[in-house]
């Protein structure tokens, strides 16, 4: 346990406790040497012996070691003393962006921009020497008294040319800034970091969260199918041109993102000027959603310049026979050039068009008879044949064609069959030691199963991540249907508090937690200026603390300032800090 007045490695002397994780806490301390304020991460010592968690604290120092940037938290040393391991950074006084909006609310226009210009320079430092962050949140942003913004916590940084993280470890960071295709079990790359900073400029000008949901799972689908909510529709002042920022950097589709935080920065820079604030919603080059259709490809045909040839009129002008001579000349080359023009655009592709042909019905054939029809037929077939789940049509039979059957297209175009599995939809893989959130994601939205997650007792349970699955049913190997039940077993380690305050925590998200876990919960209402109404400001339970069936839980929340009942509020107060 880490004590006021405790020096590590005899260098860093511990003032107080400035905040706690789940993976490290962290304190203000004195570098006695250089006679200056500090900020130490140590290691929680219950985690010092788990070689997982000190390589990924080890890999947070590494990632951070190799930036400098105004506007990302400097690192001063790292090491090891009897066991202890910590990281020493620059102190930065103030508060975190998600304090602040706590406080404020929305953010105005200005402010909100000024920030994400830090963000978006600071997270090309870090991009443009191969880290992406991972884990982008207001509570990982410091903001000081001056305005400045300080990136923090690289712990879940990746390198870019890493080869060590594996699929389980692909959904990290807050969930309420993941982005869909780490939900969907892909890796991270830049534009991940994008999307989490689209999120961030959402909730700056919004003061709320776009996506909520009752767990993990219902969150990350969220980001996976729904539309971020247009921030116009929260306040109409802000102009398009910065919500087409937001809907840029949150496109679903990846290919729709900014390329890099660069340019997300430069577009920030001229959101606002004169001639972009009345500019048209952005629309998307490719399609955001898998059943969307194909954005059709617009061709832009350049228009050709004729150079005309100056000749010397000087003769032509006295001689009346000559003008005549070239208005005859230059009528015949006029003519030339309309005949011209209609053969090229009415004659030539009347006698080159190929016919529309109606697309034969494969429905049912095997394989090698669909191929032959179709090119029987003039078309052309696909080498790769597409395979996909059919209760009607038997395994090994062709079920549709893309384009689809009976519609007119030319003759030779390609078609694509789509050949029958069967019934049967996926083949059960194991999942032991994989994030729970990620594979019921993927079960139930690319294969439509039916996921259940269970908890059951276990020995030993100290060093088991409470999200990796320890058994699953049916078995590895086996075939499922759409529809089908699977379940999946997550260990039953006690549950721990979440952080109500810093998580954006409803009255009514938690009176229903606590009557999931049996808690006895009692409001207090607290009157102040300082925050919104109903915003939770304070938990007699901290986080990470265990949840036990009956306890009792307080919950001080904000209401209107009255200055009646200014005694009162004193005494309640009063009374709380008492207990």
């Amino acid at each position: 346990m880490i004590t006021k007045g405790q020096k590590i490695n005899d260098r860093y002397e511990i003032i107080k406790s400035i905040g706690e994780g789940g993976m490290a806490n962290v304190y203000l301390a004195k570098d006695i040497i250089l006679d200056r304020n500090v900020a130490i991460k140590i290691l929680r010592g219950d985690l010092a012996g788990d070689e997982k968690f000190v390589r990924r604290f080890q890999r947070e120092a590494l990632s951070a070691s190799s930036l400098s940037h105004p506007n990302i938290v400097e690192m001063y040393d790292v090491g090891e003393d009897n066991g202890t391991y910590y990281i020493v950074m620059e102190y930065v006084s103030g508060m975190t962006l998600k304090q602040l909006i706590k406080k404020r609310g929305n953010l105005s226009l200005s402010e909100a921009i000024d920030i994400m210009l830090q963000i978006t320079d600071g997270i090309k430092e870090a991009h443009d020497s191969y880290i992406i962050h991972r884990d982008l949140k207001p509570q990982n942003i410091l903001i000081q008294d001056n305005g400045e913004i300080k990136i923090t916590d690289f712990g879940i940084a990746m390198a870019l040319n890493s080869t060590q993280l594996t699929q389980t470890n692909s959904v990290m960071g807050s969930v309420h800034y993941l982005p869909p295709e780490q939900a969907s079990g892909k890796g991270a790359t830049i534009k991940s970091d994008i999307y989490s900073m689209g999120i961030l400029f959402y909730e700056l000008l919004t003061g709320k969260l776009p996506f909520k949901g009752e767990n993990a799972v219902e969150i990350a689908l969220k980001h996976m199918k729904n539309d971020i909510p247009s921030v116009r529709l929260e306040n109409s002042n802000i102009p398009q041109s910065v919500e087409n920022i937001i809907l840029r950097a949150t496109a679903k589709n990846p290919k729709n993102r900014y390329e890099t935080a660069s340019q997300m920065h430069d577009d920030l820079l001229t959101c606002l000027n004169e001639d972009r604030l009345n500019e048209k919603k952005i629309i998307f080059m490719y399609p955001e959603h898998d059943n969307e259709a194909e954005v059709k490809k617009t061709v832009l045909l350049e228009g050709t310049n004729l150079e005309e040839t100056n000749t010397k009129e000087e003769n032509i002008l006295d001689d009346e026979k000559n003008k005549n001579t070239w208005i005859w000349i230059l009528s015949i080359i006029f003519i030339a050039i309309v005949l011209l023009l209609v053969g090229i655009f009415i004659v030539y592709p009347k006698i080159t068009e190929v016919p529309d042909i109606v697309i034969p019905n494969v429905s049912g054939m095997t394989v090698q008879k669909a191929e032959n029809t179709l090119k029987n037929k003039g078309f052309e077939v696909a080498i790769q044949v597409e395979q996909v789940s059919d209760e009607k049509i038997a395994a090994g039979l062709i079920v549709k064609t893309s384009p689809a059957i009976g519609r007119k297209v030319k003759k030779g175009t390609t078609i694509i069959l789509y050949e029958s599995l069967g019934s049967t939809v996926y083949e059960i893989e194991d999942f032991t030691g994989k994030n729970y959130i990620e594979i019921k994601t993927i079960l139930t939205t690319k294969y439509n199963l039916n996921v259940t997650i269970e908890k059951i007792d276990v020995e030993n349970d100290e060093n088991l991540d409470k999200q990796a699955i320890i058994k699953q049913e049916p078995a590895v190997g086996t075939k499922v249907s759409k529809g089908q039940k699977v379940t999946l077993y997550i260990p039953n380690i006690v549950d721990e508090y979440p952080n109500f305050v810093d998580e954006d925590w409803t009255l009514e998200e938690v009176q229903s937690f606590c009557d999931e876990y049996g808690v006895n919960v009692t409001f207090i209402p607290k009157q102040t200026e300082e925050f919104k109404e109903n915003t939770i400001i304070k938990q007699d339970r901290q986080p990470g603390d265990p949840i036990v069936k009956g306890a009792n839980l307080k919950i001080t929340y904000a209401v209107k300032f009255q200055e009646e009942t200014i005694d009162n509020e004193t005494d309640t107060e009063n009374s709380l800090n008492d207990n």
